[in-house]
């Protein structure tokens, strides 16, 4: 039997295996945020990142089910202009409900310890994983989870390397030395707002 993927506590998947479980937890990210309600209208970014060619495909397949209509925004929409989110800019008339941002538990992890080290506290709140209209369905998924989700479903998306800051490097190696570190930070975070 071929595995694709193996979690810290040795436990292995296959490849039918690990999509399950992939697209089982990104349903139930929604459902344990109140990310979505039935009938929304949520816009996500075109572009061929592998983190948003993932979501779009799994986001595809909670519409199904979910009853919601999905829009897609063009590339760089969500980074360039972040306060006209609501408005019908890019939309073709429809006011969106929600907007869903691609990011990640290893961009979520890095982005608490850089708010906590600036010590601008204040900004903790802009990485819950629901804030007014923004929603993130990847919250509690790794980086190399996604990636390997995009290799599997054979996605086709690119892969682009992000300059690394001296934080981040600092969490990869904490990382690489004590598996979970990431999952801890953010399962910490979480505890302070209750979820």
């Amino acid at each position: 039997m071929k595995y694709v993927y193996e979690f810290t506590n040795k436990r292995r998947l296959t490849k039918g295996e690990f999509l399950r479980y992939f697209q089982k937890k990104f349903f139930y990210t929604i459902r344990k945020f109140k990310m979505v309600g039935r009938g929304d209208v949520v816009g996500y970014e075109d572009s061929d990142s592998f983190l948003d060619v993932v979501l779009e495909d799994v986001l595809k397949m909670f519409s199904e089910k979910a009853m919601i209509e999905l829009i897609k925004l063009p590339t760089n929409t969500l980074r360039v202009y972040p306060e006209k989110f609501s408005t019908k800019t890019f939309t073709k008339g429809k006011k969106l409900d929600k907007i869903a941002f691609s990011s990640t538990l290893d961009l979520e992890a890095n982005e608490i310890v850089k708010i906590i080290v600036k010590g601008d506290v204040k900004d903790l709140k802009k990485v819950l994983p629901v804030e007014e209209k923004i929603i993130k369905p990847l919250y509690l998924f790794l980086d190399k989870e996604v990636l390997l989700y995009a290799q599997l479903r054979k996605l086709k998306f690119k892969v682009e390397k992000n300059k690394k800051t001296k934080l981040s490097q600092f969490i990869e190696e904490l990382e690489k030395k004590h598996p979970e570190i990431k999952r801890a930070i953010v399962k910490s975070y979480l505890k302070l707002y209750k979820f």
